[in-house]
């Protein structure tokens, strides 16, 4: 299951965060979004964990938690690749008669 975490304060990294969810069972991947420029974080990240139960109990305890003082968001990911649709697709937005 890949779960999404907002809030994440910038000095925390990749070996750390992993750290932090493997408590709750083994780590598949792990991920902070940095920006492409500074390659600094963003404040965000995905965890994907082996088992969805695992995962749900990451989930459950640690979304609102405080973490270095920030509270942090936790929660299901949401696939956002999904299927293009055909209903103006590829057209700039508008439709032209």
């Amino acid at each position: 299951m890949k779960v999404f975490i907002a809030g994440l304060p910038l000095e925390v990294n990749e070996a750390e965060l992993s750290a932090v969810f493997g408590d709750f069972g083994p780590v598949k991947s792990l991920r902070i979004i940095k920006d492409r420029e500074t390659k600094e974080s963003r404040g965000f990240g995905f965890v994907e964990m082996v088992n969805d139960d695992e995962a749900k109990e990451a989930i459950r305890c640690m979304n609102g938690a405080s973490y270095y003082g920030r509270k942090i968001t936790v929660n299901v990911a949401e696939d956002k690749g999904g299927p293009v649709t055909t209903n103006g697709g590829g057209k700039g937005g508008f439709r032209r008669n």
